[in-house]
């Protein structure tokens, strides 16, 4: 077997040598457009081996296989020329039906990506380091995934990309909890490159028995991302992981008129990390209510959230503390959230979970959709639940993220809740007086003892006495 990790750090060393790559998120880019295309192939041969007539979305030409796959292949400025001027432009104009799910997919990721590298030598080199993995091996594609994310890792350590990654034990743990049924049609509508989704497919496996669980699982699994690059790393992920045509919209999920997301559209689940302290795109805001237009992107996406539920259905999700107070249409957002919705259960998380790229504090809030939107408020009572770090540790961080193990108490206490000093219930009314404000701090904390040290305290009390009394004395003297 290859040593997965090892080739694709000597494919990032390679890139190193290329005037034409600057910095991570560009040699990031590279490695996926490349790795999508020898992953589409490799999938395209076991597909042809099953199925004498299928035929490929990418013409035979572009075929990884028929340019890049032999080591002694072409190479130089022979190189750079076919894959600027014939491979990109005929992947972004793919000529595809209107339901080819699989094609659009395609010319949106060579759409939105570039080729950087300007030596072909080098850029042969690093393609041929690529062929060494074979991604229709089981063994190596487990292993790939692991890589996977350490890229994903890599990129999100750098603050200009932070949003792409949510930590691996925070999206098992809200997937864990949401606990998807396989049929159950589940959505992430900002999935950047999709770890929620990808945790949900893992989850539903389990629950696959036959071939038609297995289509069930292939099309009730969908996403949506804006910026090309994370779509691009997307689609790649959810291929890895077994999912042959990925059913991810490259756009803006604010985009869409609120109103026109009919009950056809609803989804049993949403599990996500929506972008949060940014700002919406030039207008985005007019495509909701007058009552809830802002400009703060965590509080619309919750708004769409809501209307994207079916009744009855579950969410997950992470937000800010800053989504959890405010007054305004802040405000108005928590009321709809609350009235619409059963808020069962909030999850406090410490400060440093998504160190080293966001400070921000952070939580996991877990709701479902009322049955009579608007009657009553669907929320009673809601559960915090603080969770702390582990002993000893000061802060999470690159090299000692949130692990998934450290969730095992909560897991515990989920079906068997009561008050602790990290468990404590608030009921709707108290919440109504704080004008729907939610960021309730822990009442059961213990106040850290302070202990006292009476020796020290006395000797620095007669040091003090004595600068006194000379302070005195000069003054008396002059």
């Amino acid at each position: 077997m290859t040593n997965i990790a090892g080739t694709i750090k000597s494919i990032r060393d390679i890139f190193r040598k290329d005037p034409g790559l600057s910095g991570d998120a560009q040699r990031i880019e590279q490695l996926g457009w490349m790795i999508f295309l020898k992953l589409f192939d490799d999938k395209d041969k076991e597909k042809e081996i099953l199925n004498p007539k299928y035929k490929s979305d990418i013409p035979a030409e572009l075929q990884w296989r028929n340019w890049a796959e032999n080591d002694e292949g072409i190479t130089g400025d022979e190189l750079i020329n076919f894959v600027n001027n014939k491979l990109f432009p005929t992947l972004k104009n793919l000529t595809v039906a209107a339901d080819d799910r699989l094609g659009i997919t395609i010319r949106q990721i060579f759409d939105g990506t570039n080729n950087y590298m300007k030596s072909g030598t080098t850029f042969r080199q690093a393609i041929n380091k690529l062929n060494e993995i074979d991604f229709n091996s089981s063994k190596e594609h487990h292993v790939f995934n692991v890589i996977y994310e350490e890229i994903l890792q890599g990129l999100a350590a750098k603050k200009d990309t932070g949003e792409f990654y949510t930590p691996r034990a925070v999206t098992q743990f809200i997937v864990d909890m949401v606990n998807p049924k396989l049929g159950e049609k589940i959505t992430d509508p900002a999935c950047g490159t999709a770890g929620f989704l990808v945790c949900a497919i893992e989850h539903l496996k389990k629950q696959v028995k036959n071939i038609d669980d297995r289509k069930t699982l292939q099309e009730t699994v969908t996403g949506s991302e804006l910026k090309p690059l994370p779509f691009m790393l997307s689609v790649v992920n959810l291929i890895t992981h077994d999912i042959e045509v990925p059913q991810i919209e490259n756009g803006d999920s604010l985009s869409r008129e609120y109103n026109s997301i009919k009950q056809k559209d609803r989804v049993d689940i949403i599990v996500a990390n929506p972008p949060f302290g940014g700002v919406v795109g030039d207008g985005m805001e007019t495509n909701f209510p007058l009552n809830y237009r802002t400009k703060e992107s965590a509080d619309l996406f919750l708004i769409l959230f809501i209307q994207l539920l079916k009744d009855g259905g579950r969410a997950g999700i992470v937000l800010p503390d800053g989504s959890l107070t405010g007054d305004g249409v802040k405000q108005r957002v928590r009321q709809k959230l609350l009235e619409d919705c059963n808020v069962h259960t909030i999850v406090r998380l410490p400060q440093s979970v998504f160190a080293p790229y966001a400070t921000v504090n952070t939580n996991l809030i877990f709701f479902e959709k009322g049955t009579s939107a608007g009657s009553a408020p669907a929320t009673k009572e809601i559960w915090y639940y603080e969770h702390t770090l582990p002993d000893g540790q000061k802060a999470y961080s690159k090299t000692k993220p949130i692990r998934i193990e450290e969730f095992e108490p909560i897991k515990q206490w989920w079906n068997h809740r009561t008050e602790s000093e990290v468990a404590w219930k608030v009921p709707i009314q108290t919440i109504i007086d704080r004008n729907y404000d939610l960021d309730i701090k822990n009442p059961n904390k213990k106040a850290e003892e302070v202990v006292y040290d009476r020796k020290a305290i006395i000797a620095q009390l007669e040091k003090s006495f004595r600068a006194s009394i000379e302070l005195l004395n000069e003054l008396k003297h002059e």
